[in-house]
């Protein structure tokens, strides 16, 4: 029985009972921290999700950081790590977890654009179910739009002779029944690879849920695979697909198949114990949410957006190098002002020098607003109760000036309408 721990980014686990730490068991513990120490040397460090330390009195403690999502492990236990949200809302769990897969559908070439949150209470789901629901919503599409077919050959003991004659299965199989033939052919049918693969993922995650609608919607499903073989090697039925423009429908499905059967993730993260990851860094979420909702509320016949806008280099001589790229630009049509909008996932306050704010990060704002001659250049940050000022703004008297501006994540839209006042 799956069994799953919940903890928000910067919370931190131990392995005994002690108030305001949760605890995990032991043997939880353990498997979670040979993950962290076994992605040390990866390319993308496992400490960078998770640190590690030790504190009297408590023993190893640890913490997650900025990376938020997913982990499943072998025996069955699940960790799901929230956003850490400030909000002037009663915020709450359900209202963080809804936040957290709005914030995925909002990642450019993601398999997550597909979910439809107005169909299922994603609040009272884990993330586990609502991955699943994911994958399910995928599988569906492409049994509507009908399974693919492709030629197999198969063998088969017939009384109808076919293809070619395979002589040493006749001979061990019919010598004493003349009236059939064992023999080898081609057979168009859906029995092809990526379909196995599908069944396979079904099946496992029929026997993984908990979800009574996820349940039941697998079971009529894998009615449409009736005819379809489970994979018997995933790793080489996997790499018989052909993403070609034939398969398209089928592409961010297998991805899901990936991740279940092989526990390959969407990230690099990988360990013994471990069953599979989704684990994404927040400020990327960030950056993207703020893009995305950034479009809604703007006027698009009096605005134009661009994301990681590349028209500029800091030098053009004697060729173009150093390449700059603000999160958002915005451009005015009426008269081709431009305003520049970065997202800064950082907790500010005002115990801290400039309330936290970086320095690179002020040299930056600074070649943005030279670069592209912005009238307006905002730092963009997640609200925050730590910082009482809310007019900050930062004036080099030389023309530019950078404006530090938060958002309600859980009231996004007016948030935003207050940043574009501006514009």
């Amino acid at each position: 029985m799956r069994k799953t721990h919940q903890i928000s980014e910067y919370g931190s686990f131990i392995s005994s009972e002690r108030e305001g730490y949760y605890t995990l068991e032991k043997k939880t513990f353990e498997q979670l921290e040979n993950f962290i120490l076994s992605n040390k040397n990866k390319e993308t460090d496992a400490l960078e999700l998770m640190s590690i330390s030790a504190k009297k009195g408590l023993g190893k403690v640890i913490t997650a950081k900025n990376y938020v999502g997913i982990i499943s492990m072998k025996d069955g236990t699940t960790i799901e790590i929230l956003p850490k949200i400030f909000s002037k809302s009663s915020d709450n769990i359900l209202q963080v977890k809804k936040l957290l897969v709005d914030m995925l559908k909002s990642l450019r070439n993601s398999p997550y654009k597909s979910l439809q949150t107005s169909q299922l209470d994603v609040e009272k789901m884990d993330i586990f179910e609502i991955f699943i629901r994911m994958f399910l919503d995928e599988v569906l599409f492409i049994v509507k739009r009908g399974l693919k077919s492709s030629y197999e050959t198969v063998s088969k003991n017939e009384t109808v002779f076919k293809g070619k004659l395979l002589f040493s299965q006749q001979i061990r199989h019919n010598f004493a029944h003349k009236e059939r033939v064992y023999v080898e052919f081609d057979e168009f049918n859906n029995n092809r690879p990526e379909n196995k693969l599908i069944k396979s993922t079904l099946l496992y995650l029929y026997r993984q849920t908990k979800s009574v609608k996820n349940k039941n919607d697998i079971k009529i499903l894998l009615n449409a695979f009736d005819e379809v073989e489970p994979s018997s090697n995933y790793k080489k039925d996997y790499l018989k697909f052909s993403p070609d423009r034939n398969m398209k429908d089928y592409i961010t499905a297998l991805l899901w198949c990936r991740v279940f059967l092989m526990g390959k993730s969407f990230t690099s993260f990988s360990g013994s114990n471990l069953a599979f990851a989704l684990l994404f860094p927040m400020e990327k979420l960030f950056e993207s949410y703020i893009e995305t909702q950034m479009r809604k509320v703007l006027d698009s016949s009096k605005y134009k957006l661009s994301a990681q806008d590349r028209s500029y280099h800091l030098f053009t001589l004697p060729s173009k190098k150093f390449l700059i790229k603000p999160d958002i630009v915005v451009k005015r049509k009426v008269d081709d002002a431009v305003f520049i909008c970065d997202t800064k996932w950082k907790i500010l306050s005002d115990t801290k020098a400039n309330h936290g704010i970086s320095q690179s990060d002020m040299y930056q704002m600074y070649a943005y607003q030279k670069k592209y001659g912005a009238k307006h250049i905002t730092l963009i940050y997640p609200l925050t109760d730590k910082v009482e000022e809310r007019d900050i703004y930062f004036d080099s008297t030389d023309g530019t000036i950078v404006r530090v501006r938060f958002v309600d994540l859980l009231d996004i839209k007016n948030s935003l309408e207050e940043i574009i006042q501006d514009f």
